[in-house]
């Protein structure tokens, strides 16, 4: 799962060691949520993994507010590569 996460943030990068950016903080919150959909179609009673959903959601959207006001065209390409509806 490790290898399957990097290989996402990767396009998102701005450097070989970039972690901390809006745009890699985005991609990472957006393959846990991709995950955690998965689980719970499969266990619907799981309410810790709907409350950690919600949590990442809730922080995502954080982070696309940020980019929207501070950096509209990375905004737009992350939102376009993600396929996120915004």
């Amino acid at each position: 799962m490790l290898k399957q996460l990097h290989d996402f943030i990767k396009p998102f990068q701005r450097h070989e060691k970039d972690n901390g950016s809006p745009e890699v903080q985005i991609s990472s919150l957006t393959f846990e949520i991709t995950s955690l959909q998965k689980h719970l179609k499969e266990h619907p009673q799981d309410v810790d993994a709907k409350r950690s959903l919600l949590k990442k959601v809730a922080r995502r959207r954080k982070y696309l507010k940020y980019l929207k006001q501070n950096e509209l065209d990375r905004f737009t390409l992350v939102s376009k590569k993600l396929k996120l509806k915004v």
